[in-house]
C-alpha cells in the first residue's frame, strides 16, 4: 500500500500545467454516476491569461502572450491543491492553494529602460463556497494573495547587471464553475483579482530613484483537477489510483523530468565567451509538462501540451557541440516559466483496406485506424514529432541525453529557443513505408526566440519498415533545407581580415541576410533479439552559412545499443552505450579560429579536432512510467578543440509519466 500511494503522489504531483476547453466542456454532458460527490482532496494545474500594472513608472517587463497581447504576465500557468465538504444541502465549502508562474520574456516589444519590474510567481490560500447542481459547481472564492517580485538594473544596453527581490502580501477575490466529469477529473472557469500590497525597492546607492512595486492583476485561467481522496468512500478505501479517461473522445497525459548534471575541473588553458568553464560545474533542469488531447471529429484531433521549465544546462547551456543535456535549451529561469509548447490539429484520411489499433498515449488518442491512410498535422510542435525518429535514441526524458545522440546532429531543424516551431506535416503511410515531409517557420536570427514567416524550412523523409532473420528494424532517410537570416561564414573572416580593428561577432551579425542552408540526414534502427537493439545515424549540411536552430555541428555520425533489463530478470531495466563523432566544415572552422563564437561554442580561437562524445546509461525502472538514470558522458576535444578537454559529465535524472 505504502508504494502504491507513493505512486499516485508522484502521479499526482505531474498533473502540472494543465489546461481545459471545449473538450472537457462536451464530455460534462456525460453525468457521472449517480453517487458522484464533490467531496474530498484532489489536486490538478492550470493555464491561463493575466494583466494589470505594476504601479506608476515601474517598466514593467513584456511577457509572452501568444494568443493574446503581451502583458506583465503574459500566459500563465501552475499547480493547484484543494479540498472540498459538500452539505447534505448541496452546499460546498472548500479551501484551494495555487501557484502560478509567468511565461519568457517578449523580447521584440523590449524597450531599453534602466530598470526592469517582472514577477517571478504568484499564488493564493483561498476559501471557496458554491451549490452543486448534480456535476456543475459555480462558486465564490476569497483569500490570502502572495507574490515574488524583481528589480534588474540595466546597463546602457538593456542587459540586467544587478537584481533586487521582494516578497508581496495581499488579497484575492474570484468566482469560477466547475464541472465534472468522469473517472475523478473535473475543469473549471476561473476568474481572479489580485491585489499584492507595496514593496519598495531603494535604488539610491545606484543613483536611481526608489521604485514603488504594487501588483494588480486579474486573471483568467483554466483547470483541471483529479480527487485523489473521497472522504465518503464507503469501502474504506481512501486512496483514489490515477485512471486515465475510459473511451477515447478525449485524453490526459503529464510528465515530469529532473536533470542535475555536473564535470569536474579539466585542461583549460584558455576559454572563450562561449566556453565551457574548466573549473567544473554543476546544474539542473526541471520540466513539468500535460498532454491533452480531444477527438473532435472522425480522423479530426485536437492536441495541447502546456509545459513548465526552469532551470540552467552546465555552462548555460555553452561550451559543447554535442550538449550534454537535451532538456537544457528549455532552461535558463530561476523559477519555472510557462509555454504552450504544443498545439496543433490533426486530420487522418483513411485509405480502406487492413486496420491497425492505436494504443493511448502521449499526442495520440486510442482507437483504430487504417494502415493506408494520409495524415496532415498543422500548428505549433517539435520538428523530432514527426521527423528522425528511433526507438533506441530519440528521448531525453528516457534514454541518451547527449544532443549528438537523440537526433541527426548535421540537421539544423527549424525550432525557437525550446525546441518547437509552427508549421505542418503530411505524411502518406503504407504498410512497410511512409513519406513524410513537412515546412516550418524558423527563427528570425541565430538563436532567436522568435519565429517568422518571412522564410522557412522544408524536410522530406522516407521511412522504409523491414525484417532481417525475422527481427524488425526501420530506415529513414531525409533532405532539408531552411532560408533564415544568416551570415555567411567566409565572408566574415574575410572581412575581419580586412578591419582587424573590429569585433568579428559585430561583423557576422552585420553580414546577415537570407541565405540558404541544405543537407541529409539517415537513421537506422533495427532489433536484433528481443529487447535488445541498435541504432546508427549520420547527418550533413553544407556548412557555408550560421547555424540558425539546432547546434554547432555540420556533419555527425553516432550509433550504440539499447537493451531492456528482462534478459537479468529487471524488465522495465534500460542499459544504453553508444558513441558519437562530430565535425565542422572548413570554413565554420576558420570562422571559429578567427574568435567569433556560434550559437553554443566560441572560445576565442581554435586547435580544430572531431568533438568526440562517448555516452552510457542506466534506467532503473521504479514503477510502470517512472525511472531514475545514472549516465556517463566522455567528452574529447570540446568544442572542437584540442587544446581544451577532455571532460567526464556525471547525471541523474529522475521521470515519471503517465
Amino acid at each position: 500500500m505504502k508504494n502504491a500511494v507513493s505512486e499516485i503522489g508522484i502521479k499526482c504531483l505531474i498533473l502540472s500545467a494543465l489546461g481545459t476547453g471545449p473538450a472537457l466542456a462536451a464530455d460534462a454532458m456525460r453525468a457521472p454516476s449517480p453517487s458522484f460527490g464533490w467531496q474530498g482532496l484532489y489536486l490538478g494545474g492550470h493555464v491561463g491569461y493575466g494583466a494589470g500594472t505594476f504601479g506608476r513608472d515601474t517598466q514593467p517587463l513584456p511577457s509572452q502572450g501568444v494568443f493574446f497581447p503581451h502583458s506583465l504576465t503574459g500566459m500563465i500557468g501552475g499547480y493547484q491543491a484543494g479540498y472540498n465538504w459538500q452539505l447534505s444541502s448541496n452546499v460546498i465549502f472548500g479551501l484551494e492553494a495555487d501557484i502560478s508562474f509567468t511565461s519568457p520574456l517578449d523580447r521584440p516589444p523590449l524597450q531599453p529602460a534602466p530598470f526592469n519590474t517582472t514577477f517571478d510567481y504568484f499564488g493564493t490560500a483561498r476559501g471557496r463556497i458554491g451549490y452543486a447542481f448534480g456535476t456543475l459547481l459555480p462558486y465564490i472564492t476569497g483569500g490570502l494573495a502572495f507574490a515574488g517580485t524583481h528589480v534588474d538594473l540595466n546597463d546602457a544596453t538593456g542587459e540586467p547587471l544587478v537584481r533586487r527581490s521582494r516578497t508581496h502580501l495581499g488579497w484575492a477575490v474570484g468566482t469560477g464553475v466547475e464541472v465534472a466529469l468522469r473517472d475523478g477529473w473535473s475543469a473549471k472557469l476561473e476568474y481572479t483579482y489580485l491585489n499584492f500590497g507595496v514593496q519598495t525597492y531603494g535604488l539610491a546607492d545606484l543613483a536611481l530613484p526608489d521604485v514603488r512595486v504594487a501588483p494588480d492583476i486579474h486573471t483568467v485561467r483554466l483547470g483541471l483537477n483529479y480527487k485523489i481522496w473521497d472522504a465518503r468512500a464507503a469501502d474504506g478505501q481512501t486512496i483514489r489510483p490515477l485512471t486515465l479517461p475510459e473511451g477515447g473522445d478525449w485524453n490526459v497525459h503529464g510528465q515530469t523530468t529532473l536533470i542535475a548534471q555536473g564535470y569536474p575541473s579539466f585542461r583549460s588553458p584558455y576559454q572563450g565567451p562561449n566556453s565551457l568553464p574548466g573549473g567544473g560545474r554543476g546544474r539542473e533542469t526541471w520540466t513539468v509538462g500535460a498532454f491533452l488531447g480531444w477527438r473532435l471529429w472522425e480522423g479530426g484531433e485536437l492536441y495541447f501540451g502546456p509545459e513548465l521549465a526552469q532551470g540552467f544546462g552546465i555552462g548555460n547551456s555553452l561550451g559543447l557541440a554535442g550538449f550534454s543535456n537535451g532538456e537544457a535549451q528549455k532552461g535558463g529561469a530561476e523559477y519555472p516559466k510557462f509555454r504552450p509548447q504544443r498545439y496543433f490539429f490533426r486530420q487522418t484520411f483513411g485509405l480502406g483496406g487492413e486496420q491497425e489499433t492505436v494504443a493511448d498515449a502521449i499526442n495520440q488518442l486510442p482507437g483504430k485506424r487504417d494502415v493506408d491512410r494520409i495524415t496532415i498535422n498543422i500548428g505549433r510542435f517539435a520538428v523530432g514529432d514527426f521527423f528522425d525518429g528511433n526507438s533506441y535514441a530519440k528521448d531525453p526524458r528516457v534514454d541518451f541525453l547527449n544532443w549528438s545522440m537523440w537526433a541527426a546532429a548535421g540537421w539544423d531543424f527549424p525550432a525557437d529557443l525550446p525546441g518547437m516551431t509552427r508549421g505542418a506535416v503530411i505524411e502518406l503511410n503504407r504498410k512497410d513505408w511512409a513519406i513524410r515531409a513537412g515546412a516550418f517557420q524558423v527563427p528570425s536570427a541565430p538563436n532567436s526566440d522568435v519565429l517568422t514567416f518571412d522564410t522557412g524550412g522544408v524536410v522530406v523523409e522516407f521511412e522504409e519498415r523491414h525484417t532481417i532473420f525475422g527481427q524488425p528494424g526501420k530506415l529513414r532517410v531525409g533532405v532539408f533545407a531552411n532560408r533564415g537570416n544568416t551570415a555567411n561564414y567566409r565572408e566574415t573572416v574575410a572581412l575581419a581580415a580586412i578591419e582587424p580593428e573590429l569585433d568579428i561577432d559585430d561583423i557576422k551579425v552585420a553580414n546577415r541576410r537570407d541565405r540558404s542552408k541544405y543537407g541529409v540526414y539517415a537513421n537506422l534502427e533495427q532489433q536484433i533479439i528481443t529487447d535488445v537493439g541498435l541504432f546508427a545515424r549520420a547527418s550533413w549540411n553544407d556548412g557555408r552559412n550560421e547555424i540558425l536552430s539546432f547546434t554547432d555541428i555540420d556533419r555527425s555520425i553516432s550509433g550504440g545499443l539499447s537493451i531492456k533489463g528482462s534478459h537479468w530478470g529487471r524488465p522495465m531495466d534500460t542499459w544504453g552505450i553508444g558513441g558519437a563523432v562530430n565535425g565542422l566544415s572548413q570554413a565554420h572552422r576558420e570562422f571559429l579560429a578567427a574568435g567569433a563564437t556560434g550559437l553554443l561554442i566560441g572560445d576565442g580561437r581554435l586547435n580544430y579536432a572531431h568533438e568526440r562524445i562517448f555516452e552510457t546509461f542506466y534506467s532503473i525502472g521504479l514503477w510502470t512510467g517512472a525511472a531514475l538514470t545514472a549516465d556517463y558522458q566522455f567528452i574529447t576535444n570540446p568544442a572542437y578543440n584540442a587544446d581544451r578537454g577532455p571532460v567526464s559529465i556525471f547525471t541523474g535524472r529522475f521521470h515519471a509519466e503517465f
